[in-house]
């Protein structure tokens, strides 16, 4: 039996994971959504064709489907790309237009929140031309998973980027328990029960591929010939929603606060030894001779000992402050993936 849940005012269905076929064996009895997110000009340019190239794969595979388009351009009106379309595309598209552009996760989200199908497929304007994956995406669902991603054999990105990225999915892996696929593109399919169990971690500070991590599920990944590229966001904004990510999801910095008071006992115990044999054979731990000044190594050992009291105290607040971190962000202690009865 399915069960029902309420979610911003209308109807989810969770449904298995397996969508039957028609008496033909041709059509998915499946309602799907399609969700893009147009960002730049190059989507707005790339709209027509994107919805041109999807129609017939969703007219022809499934029972029922709907395509929700978030306008993420700050205003710009997509009703000149889209009135020219054939009537019959036309009623399956949903436009939610952002008042004000927004980091592209919220911007996912908002059409997460919209989708109503019994699968949901975040569709890149990358793969416009290449609609079919929508199906090989659905076809590898049905074999038992919630979550398939498209993966890409390569990322291209310059120098600087890439360097980044390797520090940064460094520390995810090291530092979490997190399974995030440094080349993993957004375009994915999401089952309706592992959406439902997404959209219930409502943090403002989002990070999807942590997000997707965190609900679980059974995930595989589908491997492209496309290569990741920059998508043209400014490295303040990469490092921005890095530090989102490492702060939010990981225990790096309460670590390396860890290993900095470590380092500040090391300090404090080389220093309080270099002053006091100077003060008894006047040669520091170098070999260096040195006229004892007095006064002097009292006031090394008190700065020592305080550098590695403040070390301490701030290890300390970090990991009250991490603790309470956790505590707000109220995601759930665990998702129940079915229930079976016998």
């Amino acid at each position: 039996m399915d069960l029902a849940i309420e979610n911003t005012g209308r109807r989810k269905l969770i449904f298995s994971n397996i969508c039957g076929n028609n008496f033909n064996q041709k059509m998915n009895n499946c309602f799907i959504s399609i969700v893009g997110v147009i960002d730049h000009r190059e989507d707005m340019l790339r709209l027509p064709e994107y919805l041109t190239n999807l129609y017939p794969v969703l007219q022809g595979n499934f029972s029922d489907f709907e395509i929700i388009l978030v306008n993420n351009t700050g205003g710009q009106s997509l009703d000149d790309k889209i009135s020219p379309l054939d009537t019959s595309l036309k009623q399956n598209i949903f436009l939610l237009n952002l008042s004000s552009p927004v980091n592209k996760n919220h911007a996912i989200v908002a059409g997460l929140d919209r989708s109503n199908g019994d699968y949901t497929v975040i569709f890149e304007f990358d793969f416009y031309q290449k609609p079919a994956l929508v199906l090989d995406l659905f076809e590898e669902s049905n074999k038992g998973n919630d979550i398939v991603y498209l993966k890409a054999k390569t990322r291209q990105s310059n120098l600087r980027f890439r360097l980044f990225y390797k520090l940064f999915y460094w520390i995810l892996r090291n530092y979490s328990t997190l399974q995030v696929d440094d080349r993993a593109h957004d375009t994915r399919i999401i089952s309706r029960r592992a959406l439902n169990s997404l959209l219930r971690l409502r943090e403002n500070l989002r990070y999807m591929k942590a997000i997707y991590s965190i609900v679980g599920y059974r995930t595989t990944s589908l491997e492209v010939d496309v290569p990741l590229q920059h998508d043209g966001t400014g490295f303040g904004e990469k490092f921005s929603t890095s530090l989102v990510a490492i702060t939010s999801f990981t225990t790096f910095l309460r670590v390396l606060l860890l290993w900095i008071f470590i380092g500040s006992i090391g300090f404090m115990i080389l220093v309080i030894a270099n002053a006091l044999k100077v003060k008894l054979t006047n040669v520091d731990i170098f070999g260096d001779y040195h006229d004892a000044v007095p006064g002097w190594t009292f006031l090394v050992v008190l700065t020592s000992i305080f550098f590695a009291i403040t070390c301490l105290v701030l290890l300390i607040m970090s990991i009250y402050l991490s603790n309470i971190y956790e505590e707000i962000k109220h995601r759930p202690m665990y998702i129940i993936e079915s229930v079976k009865r016998f």
